[in-house]
């Protein structure tokens, strides 16, 4: 063995442990965001199938440009990642209180825009009560936006200087807030009105509340004392700046738009559909998405290593963590994905005995165990790349992947090869392979680059 060769495997195994300890608490915190909606589903449930198809046209909705406003602040994992690995915490607080200013800014637009979707359900051909229900829940989730975005903010503050722990401590918490407000309005205990679906969002929002307070003080609890202090924090507005965090966060927001809103069009064609279609698609992506926010940790913890990496100097170090991130994302994956093929049915009995909703699950989530291995890929990489500041690759792969490639194939299967819903996951599971192909080729090169400036 060289002296080369044993120097580097300690420096491997550092770097595994490294990233294993963000990604753990990150992948808990987004296995802990995805439970909200879970829970929501189960618990609305009991109200039918509609209910069901409400709640998951109406997320589909609300999150297509909600997670628009989030990724607009992905900014901050580039910047303050960067600026922590090179030592700079007041560069890390200039970035903060930037952050805060834009998820001020785009609150109000996002709400407004909210308030025209109820209509919108009708006018696309959506089952009516489906609508009905969908628009009431969208109209009191759009109170959430704020606090959804500061949240975001002070999450990748905290993210990008390596304090992963509070945001799993966070998210798994008002789990707890979201289920006994979901109990207590759903059907109405204690005295409290029944209030179906419309009390599942009620409770989202006082859950969403909860997150971004409790974030804010664990702030406050960690500058306390440092120099330069918490007060360094509240800045005016700097327009270098902010320019600067939309120019890394556009690209990375309309990344995440292109690929939540493929699959709420997904979801809008489904409601075309008959209601236990919808119902299904709607179970089987819950199920999917449960298994995505776990590669999804990993991508945050991605993006911080490789970010702080460049920080400090070492494009060798940075390419390291990146590819260490993707393959523990292929072992998770390959362990979710032999876990929906063999046994789907007491997973999608969580949600529903429907014999209907039952018999579509199980083929949807076998097609789902055949897109985790690259679901898994795509998203790590894209991580990765932010780490680095490169988030315009990931936004037009997965506009070409989705939008010009999988979604147009999916409509043809559905709708005119009579393959129903089926068709619609035929098409997302092609786009999916074809992404993650394009975007591991993409970080190769890219950080093949990175070593070769280095030099």
């Amino acid at each position: 063995m060289t002296v080369a060769a044993s120097s580097t495997r300690p420096e491997l195994w550092a770097d595994v442990r490294r990233v294993i300890s963000l990604a753990v608490p990150v992948a808990l915190a987004e296995l802990g965001w995805m439970t909200m909606t879970v829970i929501d589903t189960i618990m609305v449930g009991p109200l039918g199938p509609a209910a069901i198809g409400a709640i998951g046209v109406g997320n589909s909705a609300f999150y297509s440009f909600a997670i628009f406003g989030m990724g607009l602040l992905l900014g901050l994992d580039t910047l303050v990642s960067q600026a922590f690995g090179a030592g700079d915490r007041g560069d890390c607080h200039h970035s903060l209180s930037q952050g805060v200013y834009l998820a001020l800014f785009i609150t109000v637009p996002l709400m407004a825009l909210f308030a025209f979707m109820p209509p919108m359900f009708y006018a696309l051909g959506i089952n009516a009560e489906v609508s009905r229900l969908a628009g009431a829940f969208v109209t009191t989730l759009s109170f959430s936006t704020l606090p959804l975005l500061l949240y975001g903010a002070f999450r990748r503050y905290l993210q990008g200087m390596g304090h992963v722990r509070p945001v799993m401590f966070a998210l798994i918490s008002a789990n707890i807030i979201n289920w006994f407000f979901n109990w207590l309005l759903i059907q109405g205990h204690w005295g409290m009105p029944s209030m179906g679906v419309v009390g599942s969002a009620l409770s989202t929002c006082l859950a969403r509340l909860y997150m971004a307070l409790l974030l804010g003080l664990f702030i406050w609890w960690f500058e306390r004392g440092l120099q330069p202090g918490f007060r360094n924090v509240f800045r005016k507005p700097d327009w270098v700046r902010l320019q600067r965090l939309i120019r890394i966060g556009l690209p990375a927001a309309t990344q995440i738009l292109l690929e939540i809103s493929a699959f709420g069009a997904a979801a809008v064609l489904a409601g075309r559909l008959a209601p236990v279609a919808l119902a299904s698609h709607q179970i089987a992506l819950n199920c999917a998405a449960v298994s995505f926010m776990v590669p999804l940790g990993i991508s945050s913890a991605a993006a911080v290593a490789v970010g702080q990496a460049i920080g400090r100097g070492d494009p060798l170090d940075a390419r390291r963590c990146g590819f260490i991130a993707i393959a523990l994302a292929c072992g998770f994956m390959a362990c979710s994905a032999l876990v929906f093929f063999l046994i789907p049915g007491p997973i999608l009995r969580v949600y529903t005995n429907d014999a209907g909703i039952l018999r579509i699950g199980t083929g949807l989530l076998a097609l789902a165990a055949l897109f985790q291995l690259f679901d898994g890929i795509q998203t790590v990489a894209t991580g990765a790349l932010r780490g680095t500041g490169n988030t315009s690759t990931p936004m037009l792969v997965n506009l070409g992947g989705y939008w010009l490639f999988g979604l147009p194939i999916g409509y043809v299967l559905c709708f005119h090869y009579g393959f129903g819903v089926y068709g619609l996951w035929w098409g997302l599971t092609l786009a999916l392979i074809v992404i993650a192909l394009l975007l591991l080729y993409s970080w190769q090169r890219h950080s093949r680059q990175l070593l070769r400036l280095a030099v």
